[in-house]
């Protein structure tokens, strides 16, 4: 039982951490490409684009969390 709380606690910081990690990079990608989603109140294409960066960057920060917190470990 104490192994899987263990792995259970690993797999939820991976998460946390991944999640934020990489929706900040993918914010910050945005910004790097000049559109920022989170300081503009216009709803177009680019504010879009951004907002898909974002979110790629989540699920893209949570598998690289998850790789490298989580390997060889059963």
């Amino acid at each position: 039982m104490a192994q899987d709380f263990d792995r259970a606690m690993r797999e939820g910081l991976a998460d946390a951490i991944g999640f934020v990690g990489g929706a900040l990079a993918g914010w910050w990608l945005g910004r790097q490409f000049g559109i920022d989603f989170i300081a503009s109140d216009d709803w177009n294409v680019q504010q879009m684009g951004a907002l898909v960066l974002i979110v790629v960057g989540c699920g893209v920060g949570r598998w690289v969390a998850r790789r490298l917190m989580l390997k060889d470990k059963p």
